[in-house]
Order: C-alpha cells, then structure tokens, then sequence
C-alpha cells in the first residue's frame, strides 16, 4: 500500500516513527512532499533515509508573491535527485490567495513548464479556481495528479484528459457525499489515495494528526463507495501509483 502525498516534515513526530508505524500498517511506500525550497530539502532528506520513500518538491500557491516563487533555480536542482519523482504540489487556492491570483497563476505555469521541461508529473493544488485550473492545464502533456481531489466540478475535464484523482481522509467524512460519488466515477486505473498528513486525519480518528499508517481507512471507504474489495483496491492504487509516478 502506498501514501501518496504527506508532509512529513510538517509532522510533530520524527518522520523515521511515522515512516516505521506505516510499514507495520502495511504502507510500504510513502511519497513526502515540499512546499517550498526548504521544505522541499527535508523532504529529500527524508527520502534518503528510507527506501520506501519518495518526493514530490514544489512551491504550493500560497508562497505566490513571495521570495519562494523566484527559485526556480533552486528547485531545477533539487528535481535533479534521485529520489524526487514529481514536481509539485504546485497550483491555484482562490479560497485562501485570492488577492493573489495573477501571482498564483505565474508561479503555477511556471513550474509545469519546469515540469515539462525535466518530463516530471505534476502533484496539482486546486481550490475554488475550477476554470483557472482546467484552462491552464489544458494541453499540459505528461501524467497530472490531482492531489487530495475535493472539486468534483474538475471530475469531467480531468476524467478526459486522463488525470489521476487522489483522495484524501476528508473521503471518509459524513458530508463528503459528493467526493465518494466522484470516487466511484474514476476509473480503476486513474485512483489514487493519500493522507496529506498532518492534515486532514479520516473520520475515525478526526481531531488527531494524520499520518500515513491511516491511509488504510482512506482505501477502506474508498473501496466502499466504489464497491471494491479493500484489499484488491489497495493493490490497484499501489500499482497506479507506480505508473504515474514512475516508481522502481
């Protein structure tokens, strides 16, 4: 089973417990991601010291505007490591950057262009910015994940650009109706799961930091909303992850 997006730097306990409680639930690989240039270093750092562990380095939208979004050059180099497998996450957040949009959207092409450029998938941020998000994408060749996929009105334009849909714990949620419905449209081989850990933790253990042992119960209510077998589900995600994040 694999945790296909977590923020162990951001997480209070030391990424190595987090990384042996997940083995010990079964998650056998995790993909660490950065936001930043320094947290983009620890995610590698992280990545170094553990086999099962990969990165995906970016600068998230909410850095538009700041000394961050003029790294590019530091972040080519760090895309440039072994262990980095995607660029991202990488995006547009009208909810919380509204005032920011032109700088969003610059920082935003600017790293799929990078992306295209080191032939890397995207990990995609999208957030009240639906028309943004599909026009500047439209066309952007290479594999698109949609990381902790939350605007089912994206579902269409992605389905047939052949994206991929990660959910996350908020899947397993009493009102995220419209999230499972979106869940059992994605095709077998376009699903993915994450925990977004620290955030986010599923409904059963709510209130908690989330860590990527708890993906388990992303994959369970995903399997139940799909009607699939948890375990065969589990499998599929795990091997759609290899794929579109071209694993070893």
């Amino acid at each position: 089973m694999i945790d296909t997006h977590a923020h162990l730097d951001a997480c209070d306990e030391p990424a190595d417990v987090l990384v042996e409680r997940a083995s010990a639930a079964g998650v056998g690989r995790v993909i660490t991601v950065g936001t930043g240039i320094a947290s983009c270093r620890a995610a590698l750092a992280i990545a170094e010291r553990h086999g099962g562990v990969y990165a995906a380095l970016g600068v998230d939208p909410h850095q538009a505007g700041s000394e961050e979004a003029g790294c590019a050059a530091e972040l080519r180099e760090l895309l440039g490591h072994p262990k980095a497998v995607a660029l991202g996450e990488t995006g547009l957040d009208y909810h919380y950057g509204s005032d920011r949009k032109p700088e969003q959207r610059r920082l935003f092409e600017s790293q799929l262009s990078l992306a295209r450029e080191l032939s890397l998938p995207v990990v995609i941020h999208t957030r009240e910015a639906n028309d943004d998000t599909a026009s500047i994408l439209d066309g952007h060749s290479g594999n698109v994940i949609m990381h902790c996929f939350s605007e089912p009105g994206l579902l269409s334009a992605g389905l047939e650009r052949g994206w991929y849909f990660s959910f996350a714990g908020n899947i397993t949620y009493p009102k995220a109706t419209s999230l499972r419905e979106a869940a059992a449209e994605v095709p077998a081989n376009r699903i993915l799961a994450e925990t977004d850990s620290p955030y986010l933790a599923p409904q059963l253990l709510r209130g908690r930091p989330n860590e990527p042992a708890y993906v388990v119960h992303t994959v369970a209510a995903l399997a139940a909303a799909r009607g699939d077998d948890a375990a065969e589900l589990a499998a599929r995600i795990d091997a759609n992850a290899t794929v579109a994040f071209s694993l070893l």
